[in-house]
């Protein structure tokens, strides 16, 4: 079912006699993934996920997927963009291992493609992330620091997508519904790898995005080091030209021999030259600068 229209959703359920708790969690948008066996029927929530190439985000569409005797029926809001043209290539092909295969296969190709979607959205998710890494370590700006914010808040999504998802699928492993064929197990055993996996992915990616943070604040006390090290520098350097006017500019008479000859002016600037060009040989030798 394409959109999540009450009245059309009560008809179907009441038809097939999906309890009226499962038509609640249909009809509630933004729900945790979960799974749940009543009356007979295995009902699964999950989250699907894309990647929006335009925005560079990831966007989340809940579908609801009750498995009954005989049949499977699921509830999307949006079907322009959902992850099923695979599964419904192989539908149309009459001699299809899924053509000849009971409703718990159908179920299991439908969650195997959500999950495999995930690896899809985290790929796109990682080239963002190295990208962004490249970025830091050539130029740590401002802009740098509202694309870690932005790829944080992607993470979020996707690892509360994702992380329900293995007890979802574990819960089906260990239901004992005769819905669920033995043979039909193996691949659920499958899927719990591959979700396995996909959340181990995703807390690699949520450290990586924290060690993008400390580069981020690496560079910049780096960048913000180097600034103080110039102006100390420039300090230092300027700290005898401003005690050598200082003492010949004091505004009383004394009987000083520069102060009245020829060449005490010439004196003065010569020594404001010489301690900085000096003090500069000094900081180079020490490796300073």
């Amino acid at each position: 079912m394409d959109g999540l229209r009450k009245a059309d959703v009560e008809i179907v359920c009441n038809h097939y006699g999906i309890h009226p708790l499962i038509q609640e969690d249909i009809l509630s948008i933004g729900q945790r993934p979960k799974m749940d066996e009543i009356n007979g029927l295995i009902f699964c929530l999950m989250s699907m996920l894309y990647w929006n190439e335009e925005q560079s985000a990831v966007e989340s569409e809940q579908i609801s997927i009750v498995l009954g005797k005989d049949f499977v029926i699921s509830f999307q809001e949006d079907a322009s963009k959902d992850v099923f043209n695979p599964l419904r290539d192989k539908l149309k092909i009459a001699g299809s291992k899924i053509r000849q295969s009971n409703a718990d296969y159908l179920f299991y190709n439908l969650i195997d493609l959500i999950v495999d979607n995930y690896y899809t959205v985290m790929e796109r998710l990682g080239e963002g992330i190295e990208t962004l890494e490249e970025d830091i370590i050539r130029n740590a700006n401002t802009r740098s620091l509202a694309k870690i914010n932005m790829l944080r808040k992607e993470m979020i999504v996707l690892k509360r997508s994702i992380s329900p998802v293995r007890e979802l699928v574990n819960g089906i492993l260990r239901t004992e519904s005769e819905l669920i064929e033995e043979r039909t197990e193996k691949y659920f055993k499958d899927v719990y790898d591959h979700i396995l996996q996909a959340n181990d992915l995703a807390e690699n990616y949520r450290d990586m995005m924290m060690n993008l943070q400390d580069l981020y604040l690496s560079n910049v006390n780096l960048k913000m080091n180097e600034v103080m090290k110039v102006m100390a520098v420039v300090t230092c350097l300027l700290a005898p030209a401003t005690v050598i006017g200082g003492i010949f500019g004091m505004n009383f008479d004394k009987n000083v021999n520069f102060f009245h000859q020829p060449w005490g002016f010439y004196t003065a600037i010569s020594f404001m030259l010489v301690i900085p060009l000096w003090m500069v040989a000094i900081f180079r030798r020490r490796g300073w600068f």
